[in-house]
């Protein structure tokens, strides 16, 4: 009796929402301070760049700006490329994002059906790629073979498909796209890619909105790509402008002043946050109008997964 009323003391109502006050104030704290650490470094870059550079450099800027200046903005709009380098990130972004996306739809689709007979062996071979790869100079060799070199397409084809992100949709469509949707539709005289445009994609926009911001995310910072196989500097994406800024602003210490030296190295130190809000700012407006569908879309795979 001892024991069983003890027990129902533990399991009071108040008893117990008290424990959940308290568990709801220290959750809110912990993720509170959570918020403040992922958030405070983009604080701290923003008001840099609008910062006089001998503040940075002092490291007086702590929250908000100190001698509010424009100047590592200027700097990088005066550059001539900075103009196209944002439209080429954008149409590489655009067309490459959909070139993925329906490729990786072509290929999740089929992989997802029972009644595909040689779907293992294709997905072993899909597989055999995330583990083993050719390499740089293969790479580029063949992309020269392919004449692609110094073309948009170099950046766009060699990376058409990520397996991986590919895996993500068909499991999704084989946990989401019952067979007896297809057997209905097959009544219906509708065909596979009837199926696919008029059934499939609507009922997986959620994936699709993930793919889409992986993809496009993966294509906004990429650089490397370009380094390697773009001379013309007119085809240059955003994230290779910038370095090339980065890169003309290094002081030679033999060719200038003491006070031009120092000039150059505080609008360098500036222009790196300056340039890190220019390439961001795009990525930071597109999530939020993908946010609901990205949520949505991560928590099906995990759970359905």
């Amino acid at each position: 009796m001892i024991v069983i009323n003890s027990a129902k003391k533990k399991l009071s109502p108040e008893r117990s929402s008290g424990v959940d006050r308290v568990y709801d104030v220290v959750n809110y704290i912990f993720l509170g301070i959570l918020l403040f650490v992922s958030i405070y470094p983009m604080i701290i870059v923003l008001s840099s760049s609008f910062s006089d550079p001998n503040a940075v450099m002092a490291g007086k800027v702590w929250l908000y700006p100190i001698g509010f200046t424009l100047e590592g903005y200027e700097a990088v709009i005066k550059y001539p490329l900075i103009l196209s380098g944002y439209l080429n990130t954008i149409f590489y972004t655009g067309a490459g994002t959909l070139v993925n996306v329906l490729l990786t739809v072509l290929a999740a689709y089929p992989l997802s059906r029972k009644d595909f007979k040689p779907r293992r062996p294709v997905m072993l071979l899909f597989t055999f790629t995330m583990f083993f790869s050719g390499g740089m100079v293969p790479s580029y060799i063949l992309v020269s073979r392919l004449n692609l070199l110094n073309t948009r397409w170099a950046l766009i084809l060699p990376t058409a498909m990520s397996v991986y992100n590919m895996i993500l949709m068909r499991t999704y469509f084989q946990n989401t796209i019952q067979p007896e949707l297809l057997e209905v539709a097959q009544l219906d005289g509708c065909t596979d890619i009837g199926f696919v445009r008029r059934v499939v994609l609507p009922l997986s926009k959620p994936i699709l909105a993930v793919i889409a911001m992986y993809y496009a995310i993966a294509h906004w910072n990429a650089y490397f790509n370009a380094f390697m196989y773009l001379s013309t500097p007119d085809k240059y994406p955003l994230q290779l402008v910038l370095r090339s800024i980065l890169i003309q602003n290094q002081v030679d210490m033999s060719m200038v002043s003491a006070q031009e030296m120092l000039d150059r190295e505080n609008l360098k130190n500036l222009l790196k946050y300056s340039l890190i809000v220019v390439s961001s700012v795009p990525v930071l407006l597109l999530y939020p109008q993908v946010q609901k569908h990205f949520v949505k879309g991560v928590m099906i795979g995990s759970i359905k997964g």
